[in-house]
């Protein structure tokens, strides 16, 4: 399939989040922090739990993959915005901006099913522990978040060929700092209706599939936790899970919303935006080391094994 047959556009123009030179200076310096502070903190992750042996378990083989995606999601909008904010012309190639389109609903979709796996699994460990190691062994983690990965990949490339199918004629403004697809859907000169189709069946089957997976977890450990007698034990798991909980919230409150409100370039829209993309990723390392003390300790461990190494 050549899309450069059905179109007469061949580069699209993001309109940004600002127009005001000293806006976009400001807002470079911030997102440029950002996204630093984004690599450094998911791949810190990855590094910590990769190197320490008592990270090896399910929970954090599951973290692992998070942290990766969210290094990987973070750089395939951020860097695009920086570069425009720099810019005065703000344009993005055909093939560039679907390629973007296409990695953004991977990531998303991948995000969906690798937190409903970790709501799975601590599902497990709460509710079924005596049988935890047999059930969460390494084959079925394996085989769950190669799952996750593979639904990230067919939802991607699904959802963007019926696009890149779509016959765009002009304009060709984006009202978004990113090329994401409701926006663009706005561009079509042809009948959208099967693209709007496959985002809502997808929305609605993967998305809602995944709530409810994570919903029905949730809501069995803490009818566990709250069956337990020691504090201490009850402190433990809902210490464990509020952090999953708080960042599942986040994810799908901003992605669920963006998606399915009317794409219009609001103020809105741009917010939700920055923050599945932007914030989130920052988030999710913060919130799993600040809240976790084995965390805390492996990146002790580390730190000071650094320390001892000879110079």
């Amino acid at each position: 399939m050549e899309v450069s047959n059905m179109t007469t556009v061949t580069v699209f123009v993001l309109l940004g989040l600002s127009n005001n030179p000293q806006v976009q200076a400001l807002l470079f310096v911030l997102f440029l922090a950002i996204y630093l502070l984004t690599l450094l903190g998911n791949l810190l992750m990855v590094l910590v739990i990769s190197t320490d042996s008592h990270l090896h378990t399910p929970m954090y083989f599951f973290l692992r993959h998070l942290s990766f995606l969210d290094a990987f999601y973070s750089s395939i909008i951020v860097p695009k915005l920086l570069e425009n904010l720099l810019s005065k012309e703000k344009t993005i190639s055909f093939l560039e901006c679907f390629t973007q389109i296409s990695l953004v609903i991977f990531s998303g979709a991948t995000e969906a099913c690798l937190l409903s796996v970790m709501a799975y699994d601590r599902f497990q460990a709460v509710c079924h522990p005596l049988l935890y190691v047999v059930v969460m062994n390494r084959r079925v983690c394996a085989g769950l978040v190669g799952s996750s990965w593979a639904i990230g990949i067919g939802t991607g490339l699904i959802n963007t060929l019926l696009l890149a199918q779509q016959h765009f004629c002009g304009p060709n403004i984006i009202r978004s700092f990113a090329c994401e697809l409701p926006p663009v859907l706005l561009l079509t000169c042809s009948n959208p209706c099967t693209s709007i189709a496959s985002i809502l069946t997808t929305m609605s089957v993967l998305g809602l599939g995944t709530l409810v997976l994570l919903l029905g977890s949730y809501s069995c450990i803490i009818t566990t936790a709250l069956r337990i007698n020691s504090a201490t034990g009850r402190n433990k798991i809902f210490s464990t899970c509020s952090s999953h909980f708080l960042m599942v919230t986040i994810f799908y409150t901003s992605g669920v919303l963006r998606y399915m409100i009317p794409a219009f370039g609001s103020a809105l829209e741009q917010v939700l935006s920055v923050q599945y993309s932007v914030i989130t990723p920052l988030l999710n390392p913060l919130i799993y080391s600040l809240k976790n003390q084995e965390v805390k300790v492996a990146l002790g461990r580390m730190l000071a094994r650094k320390s001892r190494l000879p110079l």
